[in-house]
């Protein structure tokens, strides 16, 4: 994003009004057009305007760990000059959201979700196959809940 372009006041409220209080109905979208007093073509227009410069990932429900299909935390271990490349096969998938790099050995981090825990261990050894690189699947034992919502500040 061009930070010389400051948000919209659309663009403020859809970044920091939905991330806790998303609408649960048939017409989410349409809801938050009717609450924000637009339509619903610009509230699904911004959201994607707002994906394709970075500044959203994905619009969409976060559910606990393993109570909806299966779910695991994991980590390759990726030399420097291939990590991007790496990465990008990673991002691929629908099945992760997102990745991130560590200082560490097992440096490229990203969650794998699926239906089954039979589907995320073939997508995982997909992943291995496409990127000639192993996997350390790290599943959940315990579950903490973190709440990754943050109240944005305008100047």
């Amino acid at each position: 994003m061009n930070s010389e372009q400051p948000l919209s006041e659309l663009e403020r409220h859809l970044l920091n009004d939905y991330q806790h209080d998303f609408p649960l109905s048939p017409t989410p979208y349409a809801d938050m057009a009717e609450q924000l007093g637009v339509s619903e073509q610009q509230v699904l227009e911004t959201l994607d305007k707002l994906q394709n410069e970075g500044l959203v990932s994905r619009v969409g429900a976060v559910f606990r760990p393993n109570r909806v299909g299966a779910s695991t935390l994991a980590a390759m271990s990726v030399a420097e000059d291939e990590l991007e490349s790496v990465a990008e096969i990673i991002n691929s998938y629908p099945h992760v959201n997102h990745n991130y790099e560590r200082e560490h050995e097992f440096n490229l981090w990203f969650v794998a979700t699926a239906g089954s825990e039979a589907e995320l261990c073939s997508v995982l050894g997909e992943m291995e196959e496409r990127t000639s690189h192993s996997i350390l699947a790290l599943p959940l034992l315990e579950d903490y809940h973190i709440d990754l919502g943050f109240d944005l500040q305008w100047t």
